[in-house]
């Protein structure tokens, strides 16, 4: 068992150390499928612990020897994000777990986010009238973050978390697993919003105040934007198309 834990946390690391038998019956499940994500109250502290699915048995030797498993790169990133000022639920801890010398499971342990937002509720297409200034001041944050060379690579509704507090919108980016760390020029930047779900008029705005921000043709922007959210939403249609074919 391999655990990095946070040297502002040392209390917990009792807790760290009993989640491959706790996890399976206790805490509250905020999120599951493939990977599984609860809440814990310990201490008087709210902690979100993310188990990441077990890997093949190819990905248990890269995971092991060659790459940096899931939950390592998730806490990596949390500290790196926050160095740089950018938001994130406060990285506690990863752990992981080797049977025969090679990572079975791992889990990454934060503080639980209290923002009570997601970026899901603009993926109905509905209209975002009295919405502006949120998407607004997304772009301006996502234009901030390609500026310091951070491209989160999971940049979907669910993975934006977001209140209005005194001082305007705050916005807290989670799933840090898949991030790179390179100079992001305008074409790359615009395809990062692939992901994100909404209208037409959604992406319009939020291309509009990214290139704005960065200095970029504003028309070229939406273009590229717009191609790469109809883009993607052809790609999932076609994996749901797969799956549904597959599954019969």
């Amino acid at each position: 068992m391999k655990m990095q834990l946070n040297s502002s946390y040392l209390n917990l690391e009792e807790f760290i150390n009993c989640l491959p038998i706790t996890f399976q019956t206790k805490g509250e499940t905020i999120y599951k499928s493939r990977n599984e994500l609860k809440k814990f109250e310990y201490q008087g502290l709210c902690l979100n612990v993310k188990r990441y699915c077990k890997p093949i048995w190819l990905n248990r030797i890269a995971y092991t020897f060659f790459r940096k498993s899931k939950a390592r790169r998730a806490y990596e990133n949390a500290l790196m994000l926050l160095d740089k000022g950018f938001e994130t639920p406060m990285p506690i801890a990863y752990l992981e777990i080797q049977e025969n010398g090679l990572l079975i499971d791992s889990y990454f342990i934060s503080l639980h986010c209290p923002y009570t937002r997601l970026f899901r509720e603009f993926a109905d297409g509905s209209a975002i009238n009295g919405r502006e200034e949120i998407i607004q001041e997304f772009g301006v944050l996502l234009a901030r973050l390609h500026e310091a060379t951070i491209f989160h690579l999971d940049l979907s509704p669910g993975n934006v978390l977001f209140d209005k507090l005194s001082d305007g919108y705050h916005f807290s980016l989670v799933d840090l697993n898949r991030m790179k760390f390179k100079k992001i020029h305008m074409k790359d930047g615009c395809r990062n919003f692939e992901r994100l779900r909404g209208c037409d008029d959604f992406f319009k705005l939020l291309a509009r105040t990214y290139a704005l921000e960065r200095g970029y043709d504003e028309d070229t922007c939406i273009k590229l934007v717009l191609k790469a959210h109809q883009k993607s939403l052809l790609h999932f249609k076609r994996k749901r198309l797969l799956k549904k074919a597959l599954s019969r």
